[in-house]
């Protein structure tokens, strides 16, 4: 049963063919919002809404959504699509995340895989949707980060770990430069609030990162979905581990460096956006 709190509402969640993306998505639905629900292939997106419909969301809530988060191309055909049919977007939820692989890898864009897809296109989307996002009047953007931030560091040098990789310092990386942009994708006078979280170690396909025993999904996309609601009260580019404001990495604080990030994100970017 719908609680209707989110009924008026439209929510973007990526990565949401599994694990806590479709546990966010189906929580989204039960709050009677409108879910866009993004997987990376077509087909991953349609099995996801059959199972979302089979756990009691409604069909006329859901809306599938593909793009392959490894090619920057995708990312902004999906942001096109969604800029197209809904003028107005409430809720964007970046959870799209990949492990590193045991050796770099590199995608077509030329980016390492994981500062791509866990970092690099959820700071496309919120650039290409800042529009819809800007027009909903009270929108949110809910950056699903990770508590590794903390013992990440930003390579500036050689941010994709060509010459000396580790998967755990890249992934590591790619978490905490999600974290660091975090309040740069809710500009002062834009009406989109942007925070970030620790979900709490689940069990995900990210879970033999951690090498630990996970929680259900479903409790941190209770988490992630809190941080949706108009009741709880947010502040742009706040951190939370959990259900509570946690403190970040310092780096995360520090405006050369997150000025740096920007330029180096949109760099990286480059030609998709």
């Amino acid at each position: 049963m719908s609680d209707a709190v989110l009924s008026a509402r439209t929510a973007l969640v990526t990565g949401a063919s599994s694990g806590i993306g479709w546990e966010t998505a189906r929580l989204l639905a039960g709050h009677g919002a409108t879910v866009l629900v993004h997987a990376r292939t077509t087909g991953e997106a349609e099995a996801a809404v059959a199972r979302l419909v089979d756990a009691g969301a409604r069909r006329d809530q859901l809306v599938e959504l593909a793009a392959d988060f490894t090619k920057l191309s995708e990312v902004a055909v999906l942001a096109g699509t969604v800029v197209k049919h809904y003028p107005s977007l409430d809720l964007l939820v970046n959870n799209a995340a990949a492990t590193a692989p045991e050796r770099c890898t590199l995608t077509d864009d030329g980016n390492e895989v994981s500062l791509q897809v866990n970092f690099l296109a959820a700071h496309l989307l919120a650039k290409l949707l800042r529009a819809p996002l800007s027009a909903a009047g009270d929108a949110r953007i809910v950056n699903v980060s990770s508590s590794l931030h903390r013992t990440a560091s930003m390579n500036w040098s050689d941010p994709h770990r060509v010459k000396k990789y580790s998967r755990v310092a890249a992934y590591a990386q790619s978490q905490l430069a999600l974290t660091m942009a975090t309040a740069e994708m809710a500009p002062a006078g834009s009406g989109i609030t942007a925070v970030s979280l620790n979900p709490g170690l689940c069990d995900t396909a990210l879970l033999p990162l951690y090498g630990r025993v996970g929680a259900p999904a479903a409790e941190g996309a209770a988490a992630v979905v809190r941080l949706c609601l108009p009741e709880t009260v947010v502040a742009n580019g706040a951190y939370f581990d959990g259900g509570a404001l946690a403190p970040t990495a310092q780096v995360v604080q520090e405006e050369r460096s997150l000025k740096r990030l920007a330029k180096l994100a949109d760099q990286l970017v480059g030609r998709a956006a």
